[in-house]
């Protein structure tokens, strides 16, 4: 694995906040190296394996998402052949309430962004040393070897819900209807989410643009969300 790949990976570890994310894009905007990941920095002598490195990520672009939900639509019919948004890859349902006050249930997991109209659609990291893969008492997760997502055996997981308490990104869901938890495959290389978002707002992002993408995602969400 290059330096260049573990660096970027390292980039995309979780610190405590979605604050403190944005403070260390900022440092590394303006070029300080990371040379410890976040993953060790936040976690006990027991770390997660390092995997190979996934071919990219999907990143959503928040000014140009409108919250139609349709990724999360047609991410479970390909996926689990059912329309079911909950337990869709990407979350944009949890972001969906308005603000620290508004009205609010029990999957929205997040302070809300739609107070100022900014719509965040959350998606997997596909982390190096991912949180989730080290919580699996099973080793159901793993990396694809053609794409290198982090994907999950359902033969092998019982539905602990593990995976889903250690991803700071709340991106593991259980599906209630067959005790399985789901997460982004990458879908072979090809997105869905991305191949029928309407507007756009959702890109694959190789490797070599994924960290300039994030730090300038970020920022705009700093900017307009409210926190």
């Amino acid at each position: 694995m290059s330096e260049e790949k573990k660096g970027k990976n390292n980039f995309l570890e979780k610190p405590t906040s979605r604050r403190e994310f944005l403070k260390k894009s900022v440092i590394g905007a303006a070029g300080a190296a990371f040379s410890v990941s976040f993953l060790s920095m936040f976690t006990d002598s027991a770390e997660a394996e390092v995997l190979i490195v996934a071919d990219g990520i999907v990143i959503s672009d928040p000014v140009i998402c409108t919250g139609c939900r349709r990724c999360e639509t047609n991410c479970t019919a390909i996926n689990d052949n059912k329309a079911h948004p909950y337990i869709s890859r990407v979350k944009v349902g949890q972001n969906y309430n308005y603000g620290l006050q508004g009205p609010a249930m029990y999957y929205w997991t997040k302070n809300g962004q739609m107070g100022d109209f900014t719509i965040i659609a959350e998606t997997c990291r596909q982390c190096e040393s991912p949180r989730c893969a080290a919580a699996c008492p099973m080793g159901a997760i793993t990396a694809d070897p053609d794409t290198g997502a982090r994907v999950i055996n359902t033969k092998k997981c019982v539905g602990c819900g593990n995976c889903v308490t250690a991803c700071p990104y709340d991106i593991p869901t259980i599906d209630p209807e067959i005790n399985k938890s789901t997460k982004c495959n990458l879908c072979e290389g090809e997105p869905t989410c991305v191949a029928g978002c309407p507007t756009g707002s959702l890109k694959f992002v190789s490797w070599d643009k994924v960290e300039r993408t994030l730090i300038e995602r970020e920022r705009i969400i700093k900017g307009q969300a409210i926190y």
